[in-house]
């Protein structure tokens, strides 16, 4: 079965489904429109008695490039309108993170390209990540002044502790797909070539498992392991909000804009 949506692609085959975020321009930001497919398909799949493993990826050879920063600003720096939009905003990277887990059925993240900001956080909710070389991850959040949303500082404190998610959120840098390897972030590094077959072959192998104990499992690893995943996203939606106001997000924003070095106002001399 093949049913195509404009940002949004949807297939059946074999019991696995695949959604592929399909807006290539942008790298397949995370825009509202998107996120409303999204959940549209994911729900889809999860009502889908014939659906046992579902893959999430997403087009032009990269994952997500993170939240939509057009849509960020689509009506204007206003502080207070950009603070409900970033609300909005991240309320529905949150929606989408809780569904992932609610979902029982387990869920690949197929990786390769571009896996930033939201985009990373989303496929750090999924069961399994297996990620093509020429992959690049980044929390870049701390750029344009904001704090990482769709769960990425719970998530990334239960995966790896809070030492490395201070770094990592702190800092911002970009790191590739051996450093998520090293990191036990990924369960597996192939080239972009063997990427489609190895993904194929984890989601067959899930497929010939018991639906049942697998589904049973994970709602075991949720409340053992992301009970709190709940008010992490409540907490992300307060705090970017307030941020939002702020002249640091403001100038962020801005200089992402103009493709400029951001100046803040209390930047040290490097």
């Amino acid at each position: 079965m093949t049913q195509s949506q404009d940002i949004v692609l949807y297939r059946v085959d074999n019991h696995i489904a695949t959604l592929t975020l399909n807006d290539p321009k942008s790298l397949n930001a995370f825009s509202t429109p998107l996120k409303n497919a999204v959940i549209q398909s994911l729900e889809e799949a999860n009502n889908d008695e014939q659906v046992r493993v579902i893959i999430l990826q997403g087009s032009g050879g990269n994952f997500s490039s993170g939240g939509d920063i057009k849509e960020m600003i689509s009506e204007g720096l206003d502080k207070e309108t950009l603070s409900n939009k970033l609300a909005a905003m991240v309320t529905g990277a949150g929606e989408v993170s809780l569904l992932l887990r609610k979902i029982h059925k387990p869920i690949i993240a197929k990786l390769e390209g571009a896996v930033a900001g939201a985009g990373m956080n989303l496929a750090l909710t999924c069961d399994f990540r297996i990620t093509a070389d020429n992959a690049k991850f980044v929390q870049a959040f701390v750029h344009i002044g904001l704090v990482p949303d769709a769960g990425g500082v719970y998530l990334l404190n239960q995966l790896v502790g809070p030492a490395k998610t201070t770094e990592l959120v702190m800092l911002g840098d970009k790191i590739t797909a051996k450093d998520m390897a090293d990191l036990n972030l990924v369960n597996d590094v192939v080239s972009a070539d063997e990427l489609d077959d190895a993904v194929l072959k984890l989601a067959n192998r899930l497929c010939a498992l018991p639906s049942k104990a697998l589904e049973t499992m994970k709602h075991l690893l949720n409340t053992h392991a992301y009970m709190g995943l709940n008010e992490a996203l409540d907490m992300e939606v307060h705090q970017q909000a307030r941020l939002a106001k702020t002249d640091d997000f403001i100038e962020g924003i801005t200089a992402f804009i103009e493709k400029r070095k951001p100046v803040y106002n209390q930047s040290c001399d490097s």
